[in-house]
């Protein structure tokens, strides 16, 4: 159980560097290939967005990193439902906007990675 939890931390933070330095490699070796993105946009309609379509947006926008921002991101959960799903809540920002993420894991061929990721963005300011 040890293992499966600092596995599941290890991909987290591939994600969270991934993110902040804008290396869709290490986002693509984070997320299943099947896996997408979800969330309400500001109209009250849900927006799904599958992996590769977010992979382009990322590669098309400077990073976090690039753009001086400061790195601020935090793990605040890791919750090991079981020996196959695991559910892992992480702040991260990208000033003026900040992020809540609940991430789905499974255990797919022995390895973690993320299945789903359903995340809301707070504005500063608002």
């Amino acid at each position: 159980m040890n293992n499966d939890i600092k596995a599941i931390e290890a991909v987290t933070r591939t994600y969270l560097d991934g993110l902040y330095e804008g290396d869709v490699a290490k986002l693509a070796h984070a997320f299943h290939p099947t896996s997408a993105l979800t969330t309400v946009k500001d109209d009250g309609l849900i927006q799904i967005v599958p992996r590769e379509q977010w992979l382009d947006a990322v590669r098309n926008r400077p990073s976090p990193k690039a753009a001086g921002m400061a790195r601020e991101d935090h793990i605040l959960t890791i919750d090991l439902v079981g020996p196959t799903l695991a559910l892992v809540k992480v702040k991260c920002q990208m000033p003026p906007r900040y992020f809540t993420d609940l991430l789905s894991f499974l255990k797919v061929e022995s390895q973690w990675q993320i299945v789903q990721k359903v995340f809301m963005t707070d504005t500063a300011g608002a």
